[in-house]
């Protein structure tokens, strides 16, 4: 069954330190402003068109609607500059 991903498999641990600079990478691109949070997610995009593992951050900033950034990539292969590109328009 092509494009079948199984919820049940298991997952890689998770990288803290990539984590953490993507989080210092985009607090700095969006300004740091008070008020900022950020979650970051890999996911395993189903869409044979996907590179398999992308990455989404929602940026909630108090007062405003969360949006949510996509850089399509796994969080291990992320650089600030996907972080730059990905943030850019929020």
């Amino acid at each position: 069954m092509a494009g079948f991903v199984n919820p049940f498999r298991r997952k890689p641990p998770r990288d803290a330190a990539a984590l953490a600079r993507i989080r210092a990478w985009a607090a700095a691109a969006l300004g740091d402003p008070p008020g900022l949070d950020l979650t970051i997610s890999e996911v395993e995009c189903a869409d044979p068109a996907c590179p398999g593992l992308e990455t989404f951050i929602l940026v909630m900033r108090a007062g405003e609607p969360t949006v949510a950034a996509k850089v399509r990539k796994p969080i291990a292969e992320i650089g600030e500059a996907d972080i730059a590109a990905a943030l850019r328009h929020l």
